[in-house]
């Protein structure tokens, strides 16, 4: 399963609802997996790469953020509507 992650990951930039339909797992576990990804990565001489979550309401970006899932809220304007972050995979293959 997370050589499939992997694999999807170097095709592109992609969400955890996107990695969720193309390899088959519960979105909310997408983050747990690629935990575990980001860390064998580093074997491989390669990285996980996030494009940080943004607010669509004010435009504050979740710089920072270490926890790979989507945040629940915007901690400036409290909003909701939150642009998730974007994975993706850098370095040798």
């Amino acid at each position: 399963m997370r050589e499939a992650l992997r694999r999807a990951l170097r095709a592109g930039g992609a969400t955890a609802k996107d990695l969720s339909a193309e390899v088959g797992i519960r979105e909310r576990d997408v983050a747990e997996h690629l935990e575990h990804l980001q860390r064998s990565l580093a074997h491989r001489g390669e990285r996980l790469v996030v494009e940080p979550a943004a607010c669509l309401a004010c435009g504050h970006r979740f710089e920072g953020r270490t926890r790979l899932s989507r945040p629940g809220a915007c901690p400036e304007c409290r909003s909701t509507r939150i642009d998730p972050p974007v994975f993706s995979i850098v370095g040798e293959r």
